[in-house]
């Protein structure tokens, strides 16, 4: 993973050293996210800039991507897991100047339209593609958002597009994100949505079961193929069920390596897992547990709470938001990622997406039935962009960590998505799988991991990192923030006006760095509890009476945060 940067639209009399200057400058901004290699490409039509973490093919990789006969340029950030299988399909041959897995996107710009590529390709990734013959820029990006893009136009009217908004914020006035399953195409001045699968209608899923090996297999299938890599790599590991379902299957694959059938022995065979969290937190705890269990070398990291108050201004220049939540779990991610760096890893795989998936989060204990239930879980799911993917990749990648979520995986969400939400929900009372949130993925995996593990309820990060930190937090805001400034919020910030004296304090430390109107906007607004969708407020009475997005804002389900208060 890397940053990219563009500026398309160039016309005669354009100036190309000046603008190529600050292509350079700006892209500069993005570093963090590519510190191993930077490259340039200059056209009289186009500018890209790619900053890059060497992942695949460390030595021969470097970006932008040139056609043989220097037809198409192009910049990718991302990873295509099913490279080789694409690059078989091939109708006719092209001549790969690299071994990097992205080049194969240029091949299938050749021979096929995006729309139709696009929809073939399994990965992460926001790419933009100069074609020099024909004038025509394609952008695109992957289909849930976990790899950001944005774009915005200058004052001379130039396209420009980059990994993050700090590269564009100052040129561009209407500086937006690229909707994630979504293509460009210059030629058209259309923006496209290619990704459309059957399973967002519930009447496409009612009634539809996927046996527990089904799921497991597929499960099984993501991890493998995102061990794709030549560099080292470990997991995230919080203790809780998702991270610890990835390192479990990730340990089963570990001592060999991908890249060739898992023939020969892998480079770096002994699984790595990270932790982090305050002294004496749940995550810290669980964690070892799990790693013990699983063989792994396992780190786990203790921070204060000042060293996490320290870092937020830091913090929010890289994740580019304010929504509270996401500040809340991205710190001390940030500060693990600093860590993971430091011992030479630049890879990691991590557990966001299955909450989105299969209703993890608690306030699901409180849908009325499985239509709502599965309609909330595709609000999530097109919300992640926004959130989870937004902090897992930006905090990582702030120190050059590439994180992978496999429980986002296009072919598993396909087999994840097709089953009825009723299969999903909990219900109350019972002694089977679905006693808990999630009980339909912790039955399919049976025996991977301890049953204090397997049926730990959920603890979202920025809780299990310890209930200190987040009560810190607002302790904190409420010393900074008078209650005459926070009457007055809507005056300073009238694009989503913080509701509470933390939010306030964010948004503070965001403007500073970011105080166009335009840059607000790339941040969505509404009320949420638990993390919920704004929609599901509806589900409970109580729900509008709160206002704080932690899980023990339910603390009737929150069997765990209730004993430890």
């Amino acid at each position: 993973m890397c940053s990219i940067f563009g500026i398309f639209g160039l016309q005669p009399g354009d100036d190309l050293q000046a603008l190529r200057r600050q292509a350079l400058d700006l892209s500069q901004r993005q570093r963090h996210r590519g510190p191993d290699w930077s490259g340039v490409y200059v056209d009289d039509g186009a500018i890209l800039v790619h900053e890059r973490l060497a992942i695949v093919d460390p030595a021969g990789g470097s970006q932008p991507l040139l056609s043989e006969d220097g037809r198409l340029a192009l910049a990718v950030n991302g990873e295509i897991y099913n490279h080789v299988e694409l690059k078989r399909e091939l109708q006719q041959p092209y001549a790969f100047q690299t071994a990097s897995d992205c080049e194969v996107i240029n091949a299938l710009y050749l021979e096929d339209q995006p729309a139709s590529f696009l929809e073939r390709i399994n990965g992460i990734f926001a790419f933009a593609l100069w074609d020099r013959g024909q004038r025509r820029t394609i952008i695109a990006r992957d289909p849930i958002g976990v790899v950001p893009l944005y774009w915005g136009h200058d004052r001379e009217g130039r396209l420009r597009v980059a990994s993050e908004m700090k590269s564009l914020v100052d040129e561009c006035a209407d500086v937006a994100q690229f909707p994630p399953g979504h293509w460009y195409d210059s030629a058209t001045g259309e923006l496209t949505k290619y990704y459309q699968r059957p399973w967002r209608d519930y009447a496409a899923v009612e009634g539809v079961d996927v046996s527990p090996d089904e799921l497991r297999v597929a499960f099984e299938a993501a991890v493998h193929r995102q061990l794709m890599t030549d560099v080292p790599y470990g997991v995230l590991l919080s203790g809780g069920l998702d991270s610890s379902l990835v390192a479990a299957v990730a340990a089963r694959y570990a001592r060999h390596r991908i890249e060739d059938g898992d023939r020969s022995e892998a480079w770096w065979p002994r699984l790595h897992s990270f932790a982090i969290g305050l002294k004496g937190s749940p995550d810290l705890a669980a964690a070892q547990v799990a790693a013990e269990a699983l063989g792994t070398v396992h780190h786990g990291f203790e921070y204060t709470f000042e060293e996490g108050l320290d870092a937020l201004p830091e913090v929010i220049r890289h994740i580019e938001t304010y929504d509270v939540t996401t500040i809340r779990a991205s710190t001390p991610m940030f500060l693990l990622a600093r860590r993971i760096k430091a011992m030479g890893v630049k890879m990691v795989l991590s557990g966001e997406g299955s909450d989105e998936v299969f209703g993890g989060y608690l306030y699901f204990h409180k849908a009325p039935n499985a239509r709502e239930f599965h309609e909330e879980l595709i609000r999530k799911l097109d919300a992640l962009n926004n959130f989870d993917c937004l902090r897992a990749n930006k905090s990582m990648m702030a120190w050059g960590v590439e994180p992978r979520v496999p429980f986002l995986d296009r072919e598993f969400l396909d087999v994840a998505m097709r089953m009825d939400a009723s299969h999903k929900m909990v219900r109350k009372g019972q002694a089977g799988p679905q006693r808990m949130e999630k009980g339909v993925l912790r039955h399919a995996f049976d025996g991977y991991l301890p049953e204090q593990i397997l049926w730990r309820q959920k603890e979202q990060f920025s809780d299990g990192v310890g209930y200190g930190w987040i009560d810190g937090l607002k302790a904190h805001a409420e010393a900074q923030v008078s209650d005459r400034e926070l009457a007055a919020a809507d005056k300073r910030f009238p694009v989503n006006p913080p509701q509470t004296k933390e939010a306030y304090f964010y948004r503070s430390l965001f403007e500073r760095f970011y105080p166009t109107p335009a840059a607000a906007e790339t941040v969505p607004g509404g009320k949420s509890i638990a993390c919920s969708s704004p929609a599901a407020i509806a589900w409970d009475a109580s729900f509008a009476k709160m206002a704080d997005p932690s899980g023990r804002a339910v603390a009737g389900v929150h069997e765990q945060a209730v004993a430890s208060l």
